[in-house]
């Protein structure tokens, strides 16, 4: 066993132990009550017994991260219940005896990585005398090491959960069904290569090859923290790549599998397997659910209205108003008009999600400042674009609050409807000044040839400032403090393509430029009628691009669809040049000692389709047509999910006319993302958000223009998705 293999199983070694000492300190349940079995994680990731998986599935939203490790693979996968019937799984494979190419100057002493995606599809719900039944695929669009296609049935009795099922594949490849076939090929004759430069989905050898029957039985312990699994596994690994690859047989002394599960908590468990008869497996999972994750706020109480009708004529102290507006109900910026008996405040609202808090709060001011008004009128704006405007009445509002009738409710005070803009000089106007701010930067990318991590870490350092109310002049600053992009060696034609690199010279921005202006630019943004919202823009539009270019959006207050346009002429910045262009659409890197394309000057851009079905809650998809970066067009489809905390998990792919071979490893570029709101983990309300995002591959096709400003993100409240309130009871 290499050192690398030492220390892991040493690691785990430890850690068990540990959680064996955590065990005998932990009390017993109590005599009289049966400890609940639960979904758990197997070994690829996803819910199953051991090597197996069953038909149970996890709660909506359960997120989990896992990973198992053992002398001939190492698993690390996460997993998402995205919705009660569908289960989806995204997993690296390491194998620690096969190095991922023969050219050392390349990708070193890195191992051969895999990747896999898998999904899981309740057919059945369990009843009386039907167990849960699913259908899954493994390894979709991979490389086929693990692929697999499976039917599985699992029914509960008390403590006990049974799983029988049947599958093809990797997961059947014992053949017990198959026998003819297995005499010929130890896959029974399945392809399980991949074609052209893989990421496609091949559906033609779904279903194919070995069939195997595997079941398994798991049973919860009267001590609530331990679980038992035993399996009879579908695989004989006779097949398996790592078999293969290095001519080491997987010896299998034994088609059962044992297990044990110790649950630290409800947050993550410890697991412990004896697998082939021959192999020790070690494994944890961390879990939480993205449906439950609420945080309980510290915030200053809400004034209380006062009744002080002698003081209805007294003058009011707007700069007060507007700290109090701000401070407390997340309007800032504001304007402020007052006529007559009605009260307007034109601001930005940053820290509320749920606009009924900030309502309630801002109501609550202005019933204070203006005891004798009618109505107040909160007009919402993002880049002083207007996107609703909300009517209080004030005498329902005041009457709510008291509580004078049954059912009350502030909602009933307020009513949303299209923004008009005052025409008047304002009372109050927030004096416009430079906004400025310094945030940690983290960009990362997994699964690389030429290591698996690859990151970049720095400081961003951002200004802007209104010039008028249209004309915004902004730029960001990029300090990088430490990376490993030093090791990012993508060369070309070696990987089979000739395409401009847009994205591939990530390295020369990032390792090779410690210090680069993100962004400088200058942008027009405007309201031109009462659906369509247009800006444009010049300047250093992102790390790689500058240029020219607008966009206009239909969008109607509350409906569930949006359409919109953006057009572009942008060329390649050059990285050992601050603010240079490319000039030559042929260069030579030092690096390589190859010659490759920029891209000197070309127009890009998009039709998009935003569509929130009334039907399908808590869904948004969004479809586009257009000209990427590279000068491939094609349609990029983006569909995400949010979930009851708002947190939202998205996956876009972008198919263009470029053929696998052109586009390189991949076949086309594909990936997801993970954005949380900031107030479901922190305990003070805010409205800003933390995205991850994972992309497999940096390729250079399908690639579009990173801008700093999108209309339909900046008027997310006219149909809200990025600021939907939290259901989290």
């Amino acid at each position: 066993m290499n050192q690398a293999k030492q220390t892991a199983f040493s690691v785990f070694a430890i850690s068990f132990m540990v959680s064996g000492i955590a065990i005998s300190a932990a009390a017993h349940s109590d005599e009289l009550s049966t400890p609940k079995l639960t979904p758990s994680q197997y070994d690829f990731g996803g819910v199953g017994l051991i090597q197996m998986p069953t038909g149970r599935m996890a709660p909506e939203g359960e997120y989990n991260v896992s990973a198992t490790f053992n002398e001939d693979y190492y698993h690390a996968a996460m997993s998402l219940q995205l919705f009660p019937w569908l289960e989806t799984t995204i997993r690296y494979t390491q194998v620690p005896d096969v190095l991922y190419s023969n050219d050392p100057s390349f990708s070193g002493d890195t191992y051969y990585t895999d990747k896999g995606i898998d999904v899981k599809l309740r057919l059945l719900e369990e009843s009386y005398w039907i167990p849960e039944t699913s259908i899954g695929v493994r390894d979709i669009g991979g490389t086929g090491l693990f692929d697999s296609e499976y039917i599985a049935m699992t029914k509960g009795f008390g403590p006990f959960d049974a799983t029988v099922g049947f599958a093809w594949g990797y997961i059947g490849n014992r053949g017990n069904f198959s026998d003819s076939d297995k005499a010929t090929s130890v896959d029974c004759n399945r392809n399980t290569g991949y074609k052209g430069t893989g990421g496609d989905v091949d559906f033609e050898r779904w279903f194919k090859g070995c069939g195997a029957v595997f079941a398994g039985i798991e049973y919860q312990t009267p001590w609530a923290p331990l679980r038992l699994k035993a399996e009879y596994d579908g695989n004989d690994y006779q097949s398996d790549f790592a078999a293969l690859r290095t001519g080491n047989e997987l010896t299998q002394s034994s088609p059962f599998n044992f297990g044990l599960l110790y649950r630290v908590s409800n947050w993550g468990d410890l697991r412990l397997s004896y697998e082939r008869g021959n192999t020790v497996t070690l494994g944890f999972s961390l879990s939480t659910n993205f449906n439950k994750l609420k945080s309980d706020w510290r915030e200053s109480p809400k004034q209380t209205i006062e009744e002080k009708p002698d003081l209805a004529d007294r003058k009011v102290d707007l700069p007060e108003l507007n700290k109090q507006l701000a401070f407390d109900a997340g309007y800032k910026g504001a304007k402020i008009y007052i006529k007559n008996d009605e009260v307007t405040v034109v601001a930005t609202q940053t820290k509320y999600r749920d606009r009924k808090h900030a309502h309630d709060r801002a109501g609550r001011i202005l019933a204070n400042q203006f005891p004798q008004a009618s109505t107040f009128k909160i007009i919402e704006e993002v880049g002083h674009l207007p996107t609703t405007e909300t009517h209080i009445d004030a005498k329902q509002f005041k009457s709510a609050l008291q509580h004078e009738y049954i059912g009350a409710n502030i909602e009933d005070s307020t009513t949303i409807v299209e923004p008009v803009m005052p025409t008047e000089i304002a009372d109050w106007e927030t004096p416009n000044k430079w906004s400025y701010g310094f945030a940690p930067k983290l960009a990362q990318s997994f699964g690389g040839s030429e290591n698996f991590y690859l990151f970049n870490f720095g400081i961003n350092g951002s200004a802007s400032r209104w010039l008028t109310d249209n004309i915004e002049i902004s730029s960001s600053i990029y300090i990088n403090l430490f990376d490993n992009y030093d090791e990012f060696k993508y060369e070309t034609p070696p990987d089979g393509t000739d395409l401009k690199r847009v994205r591939t010279l990530v390295r020369q921005y990032v390792s090779d430029t410690p210090v680069r202006v993100d962004n400088l630019q200058l942008t027009w943004l405007d309201k031109l009628s009462e659906n369509i919202y247009a800006q444009a823009y010049a300047g250093y539009l992102e790390m790689m691009f500058g240029g020219v270019g607008a966009e206009v959006l239909y969008r109607p207050l509350d409906s569930e669809w949006a359409f919109g346009i953006d057009a572009n002429y942008v060329k390649q910045r050059d990285p050992d040049n601050i603010l240079g262009f490319f000039e030559n659409e042929i260069n030579y890197d030092a690096d390589s000692g190859r010659y490759y394309r920029a891209q000197t000057g070309a127009f890009t851009g998009h039709a998009s389709v935003y569509y929130q079905p009334n039907w399908f809650e808590d869904v948004l998809l969004k479809v586009s047509y257009g000209q990427y970066l590279a000068e491939d067009r094609g349609f990029t489809v983006d569909f995400s999910k949010q979930f009851d905390s708002g947190v939202i998990v998205g996956a876009f792919a972008s198919k263009t006319d470029l053929s696998a071979e052109e586009f390189g490893e991949g076949s086309f570029t594909k990936g997801f993302y993970i954005s949380i709101p900031f107030d479901a983990i922190l305990p003070t309300p805010v409205s800003n958000r933390g995205s991850l995002a994972w992309q497999p591959l940096t390729r250079d096709g399908g690639q579009k223009l990173g801008r700093k400003f999108e209309l339909y993100d900046g008027t997310d409240a006219r149909a809200p998705w990025l600021n939907k309130p939290s259901t989290v009871k």
